[in-house]
């Protein structure tokens, strides 16, 4: 039996190791951490996680959908949480079409359980230190008994996150190897609002928003009623993590900002001095494979902000994607891996574009009115016309057969379109006229 490795048993790794497990190879998976089941993640490090059609595809390819279902709330819209204190519910697509709310940490902990049911053997407290490209065999040192081992094998997966050690020895191997990594200026610090009464304190099928133009803070909800916050904002300025230094400063800010949060957030000040201010990275690279040898995937291959929900999402494609050249391609793992990277670098720089641009779009724009009509001009055309124009959203949540890098296409000549038309004297009156349709039915050809 062949023998594979993968490095890191995060939620990639984790259903990484599920799809080879099932293919007959001996799957020996290596985590830095120790095992979270015993050692739960502590709290305040982790953004709520939005499952979309994409994530499902990758989970029922290997039939645990339904597994994951039992610990997923869907949420059917944004609620917008305006500064007046009125409230906005925006559908996100049709009336069956949701995105799911899942705890990282619960969501990693069941995939790890089905990855040893179904074969896998996971060693926690094992950092990479080194790997041997041209023999498949990596070195790990045991963070607690600082002891080295080598682990040979038939080739490697690189599925250990947006600092990935894995790629950093690809780095080292590889030339020419391209790398970037880029910051935003804002970071995002973890919140919460407790159950009330035993009940949800805000409805539960929706993700809440309070866009404030140049931060925000969301809400997705939990299995046990409760809601996990997370405010994104920056980490310097007069509005900022490094301004809003003691209790006073802050609640004053957030009671002006927030004020129909406050009243739902009793440990708001224990929260936002305990848990740190995390960071939002992109990373880029190329080649993501070494010959036959390795292949980086999810975030190690492309890790991406959060806001369009796709982190996750696309990663379990890479899954599908590299499942299906296994179909294709047999045991010629020299084209698996050229074909995989070729494919998935187009769609994973794609999408990093549209989780950056859609920060604006949730900070600032879901709550202006001139935004919301281009919504509705956009939803009524392709109610009439739906071969001639999918909203980006459907394209990349409710799409998985149309690649991410055609959707960025698709997205830049519509936006062009909804220019031209939002520039129409009087398009707030005329919106839904004949007139509109013609004139976007012509541009579009």
């Amino acid at each position: 039996m062949k023998k594979i490795t993968v490095i890191g048993a995060g939620l990639v790794g984790s259903l990484l190791s599920i799809y080879l497990s099932r293919r007959g190879y001996k799957v020996t998976v290596f985590e830095r951490r120790p095992d979270m089941r015993k050692n739960l993640i502590s709290a305040g490090k982790s953004i709520n996680l939005a499952l979309s059609d994409r994530g499902w595809k990758g989970l029922e390819g290997v039939g645990i959908a339904g597994e994951i279902r039992k610990i997923a709330i869907p949420m059917k819209g944004r609620m917008i949480h305006n500064l007046s204190g009125s409230i906005t519910f925006q559908p996100y697509g049709k009336e069956s079409q949701a995105i799911y709310s899942v705890s990282r940490g619960g969501l990693n902990c069941r995939l790890m359980d089905l990855a040893e049911q179904n074969g896998a053997e996971i060693l926690f407290d094992e950092r990479c230190s080194r790997i041997d490209m041209q023999s498949a065999t990596a070195y790990f040192e045991n963070t607690v008994t600082k002891k080295e081992i080598a682990f040979p094998g038939s080739r490697i997966f690189g599925a250990d996150g947006a600092f990935s050690a894995a790629r950093l020895q690809m780095q080292l191997s590889t030339d020419r190897f391209s790398y970037s990594q880029s910051y935003l200026e804002h970071g995002y610090k973890e919140l919460s609002i407790p159950p009330v009464n035993g009940k949800f304190a805000m409805e539960e099928h929706a993700l809440h928003i309070w866009p404030r133009g140049h931060f925000m803070l969301i809400a997705l909800p939990n299995l046990d009623k409760s809601f996990t916050c997370t405010l994104f904002f920056p980490f310097e300025g007069a509005k900022s993590f490094a301004t809003l230094d003691t209790p006073g400063k802050m609640l004053e800010f957030f009671r002006a900002t927030f004020p129909d949060a406050v009243p739902l957030m009793p440990t708001l000040e224990q929260d936002y001095f305990r848990n740190p201010a995390s960071s939002l990275v992109t990373v880029k690279c190329f080649p993501w494979t070494y010959g036959e040898k390795m292949a980086l995937i999810g975030d190690a291959a492309h890790a991406i902000v959060p806001f369009f929900g796709q982190g996750m999402n696309c990663g379990f494609e890479d899954c599908v994607v590299l499942d299906s050249l296994m179909d294709e391609h047999g045991e010629d793992w020299n084209r698996v891996f050229r074909d995989y990277e070729n494919l998935r670098k187009p769609d994973g720089d794609a999408i990093a574009e549209l989780a950056v641009g859609n920060f604006t779009e949730m900070r600032d724009k879901v709550a202006d009115p001139f935004f919301l009509l281009r919504k509705k001009i956009e939803a009524r055309f392709s109610e009439k016309h739906p071969g001639k124009w999918i909203p980006l959203y459907t394209m990349v949540t409710y799409s998985p057969d149309i690649r991410y890098s055609v959707a960025l296409k698709e997205g830049q000549r519509q936006d062009a379109v909804m220019h031209r038309i939002m520039a129409m004297p009087g398009i707030e009156k005329r919106w839904d006229s004949e007139e509109v349709e013609k004139v976007m039915l012509g541009m579009l050809g």
